[in-house]
Formats: C-alpha cells, structure tokens, sequence
C-alpha cells in the first residue's frame, strides 16, 4: 500500500473492532494502489481516526489479494498479511475438509489455525472445530472468519499444549515462516516449523487421525513412513503437500499429484515408496515434448506420466518428456517439437534473426541460463525488421542431454 501519511497502528486489526471501524472497512470501494494516498487524505479531512484509516486501508489490500484464494468471501473477512500468504485456498481447503467428512470424523482440532481458511472449511462441512491459535492478532482475524457458523470456536492457546480429550480427527498448518520488521522468511527445516514435524508424527503414533498441511519443497526423506503425501498444484502453482495419517490416508495410496485448474481437477497416485526405483527409457527428442506438472515433479510421478503418453525421458535426471504422438493429459503440458539444435548463443540469435522472431519464451531445466538475460541477448536488433518482428512468436526449450546443451523449438498445443 502506497504510504498515506497516517500513523501505523502496532495491531492492524484492533482498530477495526469496532461498530465505527467495521463500519469504515465495509463501506470502502475494492481497493486501488493508486488512489489510496488520496483516499487517506479524503478520509483524514471527513474525520476519521488516523490509525483506523491506516488499518482499513491495509485490510482492504489484503482484502483485494486474498481473492485469488477466497473469492468473493475476501470482501467479508480480516487478514493478516503473513496468514495470508500461508492461507489455503478455500477450494483446496474444501478437499481437506472432505477427507474428515469420508472418514467419519466429527469432531476436529484445527491446531494453529492461522486466519481459519481449513476451519471455515470444516465448519462448512458440517464437522464440530475447534481452531488454535498462539497469535492474538490472528485468532481475532479467525474469530471474525469464523463468526458465520456456530460450529466453530476460536481458542487462544499453544498448540503443543492444547488438551484433545474428546476430538477424534486432528488438521494443522504448522506456520512456516518468520515475522519480522522486513517482512516474512520462509523456514525450511520441519523441525523449524511451529509445531514441528515430530510432532505431528507423535500425534500420529498414538492413532490420532491427522492431517498437515506442509510446504512442497519437503524432501522426500523427510516424508514420515505410514502417512500417504499427496502434492496439489493449483493453475500450475505448487501450493502444498499434505500429509495424512491413520484413518484420514487412502491405504492404496503412499504418494499422489492433485492437479487443479479451470478445466477441472486430477490426481495421479502411486502405491509404490519415494525410494521405487522404476525409470522410464530414454531417447532422443521427438514428435511432442511434454512439461510435467510441478506437482507430478514433487511427488517423484515423471515415470508415471512417461509411461501414461507412451513417452521417454531426454535424460534420467531431468523432467521432461518426449513421445512421438500426442496423448491428451492433465499432468503435463505438451509443445509439438519443431527443431532440434545445439546450444549456441551466436547460432540461436542467427536464428532469431532469419525467423524474424520478436516474442520469445524460453524454458529450462538441467541448465544455468538465466532466461530473461538470455532472451536480451538474441532478441537485441531483432527490431530492425519490426513488421515481422512484432508478430511472430517462438518457443525454446534449453536443457541437457547427457553432456551435450541443446535448444529445442517447441509449440505449444492448445488445451
């Protein structure tokens, strides 16, 4: 948010708490970046309190960025900018609610529940919640969230510690990043995460029903045994893997990419352990090259996906795969492959020039190009011939082979 001149309020939602600073926040137009320094100033000289106009403001950014994930429910909820951020995406948040639903449990400690986006969707569902959480500022966020449904109840309280007498299903979304001055950083190691990871499997050990929520990049090695991980990746983004014990894990499932967009949504599993040691052929590029999903990556499925369009792998360490026809499938995306040459910066801006390329999208794996500095090089005095130039698109995908770099020209394929 652009800097409106009034005072920053050191809890950003209290001085929303109130029938007047509701009030102020409701009656907002959706928020604009570039209108907001004459918002504020409007605002001062109608009256109203600096801090207050400071906190709706932020909350009504916050609003307008949380509805890729909310939708038009943002309009009516609080946010804290780092909740935000680890929030599930309601849809997403659906599919984990169904789980407890399937299992038969009713009723649920939503442990750290952030500002209660898992809670809202297990309260939808029917299920008796009670969500945890350490962080004054952001159990008052949930317990706005969560005032629609009389199912749910907002606890303040450590995880950790909290007594789980009489719940027969757990869900937790361990906060995973650090708050300070600057901004938000992300943690990497489990153990690091608020609670840990060992003490989910504790909670797990005892027979407790449970789902985490966790960041993709977990290492396969750091997987617990006996749970199913399943990866979700949602219009292409990888947003979580979820780990799900006991009654709540599909027992033919160990690992599975859930992969979601406009057209639908799709899951690829596997029985088989992280350490499986099945390994599609390899060959040369050919007829089509298709992209898995960063979700099939994740879940270690690129062999599954091969053998799903009949393909092979270019090179055993790196995901992507070539067949010689088209097959339809949601795990990956397909590039019919045009020409085939060595990596070489003078050859490739030859090229640009002799095609009269002006857009050009540049792919990698395997290698240390940078794209963006990349496509500078072989787009420079490309411009000269700007009626051609202007017009024609091209894709380059670069990545190894063996030793060898090459450059692969590739379309995409509708769909």
């Amino acid at each position: 948010m652009a800097d409106d001149g009034a005072s920053t309020s050191p809890d950003p939602i209290a001085p929303l708490l109130t029938p007047t600073g509701w009030e102020l926040l409701n009656s907002l137009e959706p928020y604009n970046e570039a209108d907001s320094l004459r918002l504020g100033t409007a605002l001062r000289r109608a009256g109203h309190d600096p801090v207050v106009i400071s906190a709706a403001l932020t909350q009504s950014r916050l609003r307008a960025k949380a509805e890729t994930k909310f939708g038009p429910f943002a309009a009516r909820m609080l946010f804290t900018a780092a909740g935000l951020e680890q929030a599930t995406r309601l849809g997403v948040a659906a599919r984990h609610a169904e789980r407890y639903v399937t299992a038969g449990l009713t009723r649920v400690a939503d442990l750290g529940c952030g500002i209660g986006a898992d809670a809202i969707a297990l309260a939808s569902l029917d299920r008796e919640v009670t969500a945890v959480e350490i962080d004054e500022t952001t159990a008052a966020a949930a317990t706005m969230n969560l005032m629609p449904w009389p199912n749910a109840t907002v606890v303040g309280g450590d995880a950790e510690s909290f007594d789980l007498t009489g719940y027969d299903g757990v869900w937790l979304d361990p906060a995973r990043r650090t708050t300070s001055t600057s901004g938000t950083t992300r943690l990497f190691d489990p153990e690091a995460f608020s609670p840990p990871l060992s003490f989910v499997e504790r909670l797990a050990d005892n027979g407790t029903p449970v789902g985490v929520k966790l960041g993709p990049g977990i290492p396969h090695a750091a997987v617990p045994a006996g749970c199913e991980a399943q990866w979700v990746s949602v219009d292409g983004d990888v947003t979580e893997v979820t780990l799900w014990f006991n009654s709540l894990k599909r027992p033919d499932v160990r690992r599975s990419a859930l992969v979601i967009s406009s057209h639908g949504a799709a899951e690829l599993t596997s029985a088989a352990d992280f350490d499986d040691e099945t390994r599609p052929p390899i060959g040369a590029p050919e007829g089509y090259l298709y992209e898995p999903d960063g979700a099939v990556i994740r879940a270690g499925l690129v062999a599954d996906v091969a053998h799903q369009v009949g393909g092979h792998l270019l090179d055993p360490r790196i995901a992507y795969i070539c067949a010689p026809d088209l097959q339809d499938t949601p795990f990956a995306r397909a590039y019919r492959v045009i020409q085939v040459m060595p990596y070489n910066v003078k050859a490739l801006k030859t090229w640009v020039r002799e095609n009269g390329i002006g857009v050009l999208d540049i792919k990698k794996r395997g290698t240390s190009v940078t794209p963006e500095e990349l496509r500078r090089q072989l787009l420079a005095g490309s411009g000269k011939n700007r009626k051609t130039s202007a017009k024609k698109k091209a894709t380059l995908v670069l990545t190894r082979i063996g030793e060898d770099r090459v450059a692969i020209v590739v379309e995409p394929v509708a769909g």
